[in-house]
């Protein structure tokens, strides 16, 4: 059974001042500056978006008339481009992959003025850039985007430690996604309800992003089930846009795959669809996750965890003895787990994030000293994500809902996009251990720690 534990633990930085403000998006219209607008045409600039960098970083436009960017995603991830005016951000919205989108600006007064992709986190990793128009200092109220330039070694330290502090109080955020969701039973059958909403999520303290969530969370509900099982899901679309539901590394009849004009029509705004299909899979992890236009909807939180669990809720894994001189493994009895965990990676709109959260707004996996760990990891992003485990080599012992024939120790996992492991932490070292993505540029930067970092407490 899935155990939750209620201490908090965030990792972090607090930001104490922070170039740009993810402001609400303005709608372009009256002047930005102090003069009117020039009479002449708009200014042109070009402007490139990549992971993670704006350029050019130095956006030069002309003073007193409108201003017109031609904004180009060739990143693989998704991006925005904004624009600061005093208390108004001009913003091209999410641009996907590969696209590119015109972005207009009313006349600004000379003068510099900050420019940031809005996705969260982004800033941090380099996504700022500097509009300046004509000549001039910048206008009152504008600030310089956060970097180790305009940062002292006291600052940083300062900043880094708030974070760890957050991350030792916890409690950062109200809401916790992935809880687990109880069926009715119907004629024999587990029936689950889900809706799919637009929700505004706290990604991290203070900070909410437009999401969409079923049942208004992200992860969306975590679904129990045992071999053998008839279940009924049950999808409302509370949407604005149609989707569907994919049941990922399911076995099911082909009608309930869940893919728009292959197997099914799209659900429409308001409109329901019963998914029906008996168990046929072994005890693990598995997923449901929105199939149309996934990029934004499962980018956006749509996604959730289905735990098939083992007969009698014992786990057919074996525990791993390794010998230290030789690095020979050999495999004991199957342990009794204590702790279960379920860790869903993120990389779209919500920034980085391990299960809907970055620090300070992450949970930790805590066991008690001697405890036998399970977690289950699903990466539901478009990036790879090195998992690295502090202190400890883990046993990974299933693969995308299969036992593995050889389990293998590691400290650190590369879970690609659609990838689910599970792996087992005998955990006999007591102290807050970090796990994080070894991306860097996902989980720190000159501010502290922030993005997809948790830890292992063992106390």
């Amino acid at each position: 059974m899935r155990r939750f534990r209620s201490t908090t633990l965030v990792l972090v930085a607090v930001m104490a001042v922070i170039g740009a403000a993810c402001g609400t998006v303005s709608s372009g219209k009256g002047a930005a500056g102090a003069g009117d607008q020039a009479a002449a045409g708009p200014s042109k600039a070009v402007v490139t978006l990549s992971d993670f960098k704006i350029e050019p970083s130095q956006i030069d436009v002309a003073a007193g008339q409108p201003v017109e960017f031609s904004v180009t995603n060739h990143g693989p991830s998704t991006h925005t481009f904004a624009v600061t005016v005093g208390d108004k951000t001009y913003d091209t919205g999410e641009m996907q992959p590969n696209s590119t989108q015109q972005l207009s600006v009313p006349a600004l007064a000379a003068g510099s003025y900050d420019a940031l992709c809005t996705v969260p986190g982004h800033d941090k990793l380099g996504m700022t850039a500097t509009v300046n128009a004509g000549s001039g200092s910048a206008p009152a109220g504008s600030m310089p985007a956060m970097s180790t330039a305009n940062l002292t070694a006291q600052q940083m330290a300062d900043m880094h430690k708030a974070g760890v502090d957050a991350f030792l109080a916890g409690g950062q955020t109200a809401t916790t996604g992935g809880q687990t969701l109880k069926p009715t039973m119907q004629n024999g059958l587990k029936v689950f309800n889900l809706a799919a909403q637009n929700v505004r999520w706290e990604v991290s303290k203070g900070k909410f992003v437009d999401a969409m969530g079923f049942n208004g969370t992200v992860p969306g509900p975590e679904i129990h089930v045992s071999y053998g099982d008839k279940v009924k899901i049950v999808v409302q679309n509370q949407l604005d846009q149609p989707t569907v539901l994919h049941l990922h590394g399911m076995t099911v009849p082909n009608a309930m795959d869940g893919v728009p004009y292959v197997t099914q029509d799209p659900i429409m705004p308001g409109q329901y669809w019963t998914y029906e299909f008996t168990v046929k899979d072994p005890p693990g992890m598995y997923v449901y996750h929105s199939h149309f236009n996934s990029t934004e909807q499962v980018g956006a939180g749509l996604y959730g965890a289905i735990i098939v669990d083992p007969p009698n809720h014992t786990w057919p894994y074996a525990s791993a003895d390794v010998n230290r001189r030789t690095g020979q493994m050999t495999l004991g009895p199957v342990p009794r787990i204590d702790d279960t965990y379920t860790l869903f990676l993120g990389d779209g709109t919500l920034g980085y994030v391990i299960n809907g959260k970055s620090f300070p707004a992450t949970a930790p996996l805590t066991a008690k000293r001697g405890d036998w760990v399970l977690v289950h990891i699903a990466n539901d992003g478009s990036l790879l994500h090195p998992m690295h485990l502090h202190g400890y080599h883990f046993e990974v012992v299933a693969q995308d809902g299969y036992p593995l024939a050889q389990p293998y120790m590691a400290d650190t996992l590369v879970v690609a996009p659609g990838q689910r492991f599970d792996i087992l932490i005998h955990a006999v070292y007591p102290g807050a251990w970090a796990f994080h993505c070894h991306i860097l540029p996902h989980v720190e930067g000159p501010e502290g720690m922030y993005g997809m970092v948790t830890a292992l407490v063992v106390s």
